[in-house]
């Protein structure tokens, strides 16, 4: 039995059945029908062009940089243990046939020594004679042996297990604020330590007055140095310098972290200096005041301005900048205006700060201590709600996610690692894994 048209409106008798969509069409509309199942293939056809540009657009360099860095630096360290064993085996030769050498010499200064103490007393017996003939004797077989002796060395190969280097993919969207662990480690602060952190792949840099640290991902302390510049506002790394950057009252120092030496940039303007960033290239430093300004210097070959952004691209006149975050091309600023109490978290373009997204938090006491956020995986943020005792996550473009109470006021934060993220409050660092 025939069926109405499947089309509105359409009073047709239908003479086809589309196998795609299970509808009668009448022959009017069977066309009209395919028509526009093909258009609704158009979108897609965009869609598929765009990722396959976003694809195109990836730098597989840019992708394997930071990885093929520490790759290199396990290499230079496996070279040095390498050498540094050779050495000690060859000082280990080297004391032994030096070792032999001086035992025959003293025997031969012995020798020399009796014969001379004879001549000269001229009291020689055929016995003096007959044991020193034999003694000779035998110092030069020893000595015979000795030019044709032969050194076993058994050389083991080196043998590299491919599992020293497991190389695996991560999970970016692996943080939960919802499903945060306790602390899996704390390190308590001793009294008068700054709160500020840094990390790069391997170590994390904290305060524990009077020396600066150095904590492995086993959160073992491994390096310190005493910190004898006075206050610090702020740490970050510079992975172009390789060296951590820190925040002075007015000066700003970098500290290699294999020696944990500290340098002054002589070079840089003396500033009351708060927050700090930096991208491949640039430095970028806020001023401690109402309507902070932003300097970015460039970081190679040698550190100089480049450029200075000042109120209102930076922050209005009654706000100043808390904190910065560099990003993949952007710059997320902390921006709080005491008089109103509210706190304005913002996206901007890093080469014109012009504003990508802004987020406000209103906040109860803002003239506690200023407000600091911690970059998280896939471009998101952590911010550290310090009045309010809370972690509140926001998205990459800019909206609350989720937010929890912290049990102590958090300050400061940092990923360390993949899958670790540390917090400090007054107390200290405590560590969680996610």
């Amino acid at each position: 039995m025939s069926q109405p048209c499947a089309i509105t409106a359409c009073k047709r008798t239908s003479r086809a059945l589309c196998y795609c969509c299970q509808q009668s069409i009448c022959l009017q509309h069977l066309k009209e029908h395919n028509d526009l199942l093909v258009f609704q293939l158009n979108p897609l056809v965009d869609q598929i062009n765009t990722i396959g540009d976003r694809l195109k657009a990836i730098s597989i360099e840019n992708k394997i940089g930071n990885f093929r860095q520490n790759l290199e630096q396990w290499r230079m360290d496996c070279h040095k243990k390498i050498d540094d064993f050779f050495e000690k085996k060859c000082q280990e030769i080297s004391q032994r046939v030096s070792g032999k050498i001086q035992n025959q010499r003293e025997e031969i200064d012995q020798i020399q020594s009796k014969i001379g103490a004879l001549i000269r007393e001229e009291e020689v017996s055929r016995q003096h004679i007959d044991l020193l003939t034999s003694t000779v004797r035998t110092i030069d077989q020893d000595v015979d042996n000795f030019e044709h002796i032969n050194f076993s060395i058994k050389i083991q190969p080196l043998v590299i297990d491919d599992s020293l280097i497991d190389i695996g993919e991560l999970n970016i969207n692996r943080f939960d604020l919802a499903k945060m662990s306790p602390a899996c480690k704390t390190i308590n602060y001793t009294d008068r330590s700054w709160v500020s952190l840094a990390s790069n792949d391997r170590f994390l840099l904290m305060h524990q007055l009077p020396d600066l640290c150095l904590i492995d991902q086993n959160f073992k302390i491994v390096r310190q140095t005493t910190w004898n510049h006075g206050d610090f506002t702020d740490i970050c790394w510079s992975s172009s310098l390789n060296r951590f950057i820190i925040i002075g009252e007015k000066d700003v120092f970098s500290i290699n972290e294999k020696t944990m030496s500290v340098d002054k940039f002589v070079t840089l303007s003396k500033r009351n200096w708060h927050s700090c960033t930096c991208s491949d290239s640039s430095l970028f430093l806020s001023t401690y005041e109402l309507a902070s300004s932003i300097i970015e210097y460039n970081l190679l070959p040698t550190m100089e301005i480049i450029k200075e952004w000042k109120s209102p691209v930076t922050c209005q006149k009654e706000e100043w900048i808390t904190d910065m975050k560099y990003n993949n091309g952007s710059i997320t600023l902390m921006i709080k205006n005491s008089s109103e109490n509210t706190l304005f978290i913002e996206l901007r373009n890093i080469k014109t700060l012009d504003r990508l997204w802004s987020f406000k938090m209103d906040c109860m006491d803002l003239q506690k201590r200023a407000f600091n956020c911690c970059l998280l995986n896939d471009e998101e943020l952590l911010v550290m709600d310090h009045d309010s005792d809370r972690l509140v996550h926001i998205t990459k473009d800019g909206r609350m996610k989720s937010s929890c109470e912290y049990k102590s006021p958090p300050l400061c934060a940092t990923l360390f690692g993949p899958d670790i993220i540390a917090i400090s409050t007054n107390k200290g660092v405590n560590f969680h894994k996610f």
